[in-house]
């Protein structure tokens, strides 16, 4: 009795571009979860399933050049989270963006943290010039749904600020185990742009524009008209004690 030879697997040699692409998914991986100084180019070899000088061979600059094409890589991800088409209510257009945005986070934790705390052996002008490309593209879309085609100091320091504001929740965030849930946090978020914008427009005639402008297309449901309500009804209770 003859037995047959199991077929040998078959093996299809990877094109340069395809290798580079396996290579850097791993890295993705691996950066996403662990800080930059705690993976290895042993543990990106590994993770690929190749060994350590195939790595060197499509990334000469070894780690670090690896780290910045990766960070490259999910920065392009993360911009495309802030795109969003012009219609509808903005707060609405807006809540969209920061779910795409926190799944980002919820998927890159470690490596979301590393990237905005700085302080890692990795970061260098290069990767720091990278994260605040991604910074000014989320302030110009934001801007955009806000109707400001051209916006003054004073509203493009509110929006910057709001950002500022969006990454370290997003970091308190991490830190507290993902606690409230993303959809609590995105409309508090959605709340704060609000407040500020109102805050803002007492004193400043653009950026009262631009709130009249949104006002315009919200629904009377919306977060614009819930955070309205909620301020008049503190402001009857505070009239009322006196």
């Amino acid at each position: 009795m003859t037995t047959t030879a199991p077929a040998a697997r078959a093996y299809r040699r990877l094109s340069v571009e395809e290798r580079r692409g396996q290579l850097l998914g791993a890295a993705l991986r691996l950066f996403a979860h662990q800080a930059p100084e705690d993976v290895s180019l042993d543990d990106v070899a590994e993770a690929a399933g190749v060994s350590r000088p195939l790595v060197y061979r499509y990334f000469p600059g070894g780690k670090q050049q690896l780290y910045e094409t990766a960070l490259r890589s999910a920065a392009d991800e993360l911009r495309r989270c802030f795109g969003e088409p012009q219609a509808g209510p903005p707060t609405e257009r807006l809540g969209r963006v920061l779910d795409r945005y926190l799944a980002f986070v919820d998927g890159h934790d470690a490596g979301f943290s590393a990237l905005l705390r700085g302080g890692s052996v990795a970061e260098t002008s290069r990767t720091t010039a990278i994260v605040d490309e991604v910074r000014r593209a989320a302030a110009e879309q934001i801007l955009v749904h806000l109707g400001a085609e051209r916006p003054g100091a004073r509203l493009r320091m509110l929006v910057r600020t709001w950002i500022a504001a969006v990454e370290a929740a997003s970091l308190i965030w991490l830190d507290e185990r993902k606690q409230p849930p993303a959809p609590e946090l995105r409309d508090w978020l959605i709340d704060h742009l609000v407040a500020l914008l109102a805050a803002s427009a007492a004193t400043d005639p653009q950026t009262a524009e631009a709130i009249g402008g949104l006002l315009e297309l919200e629904r009377p449901d919306g977060p614009v008209g819930r955070l309205a309500r909620g301020v008049l009804r503190m402001t009857e209770s505070a009239a009322r004690r006196r």
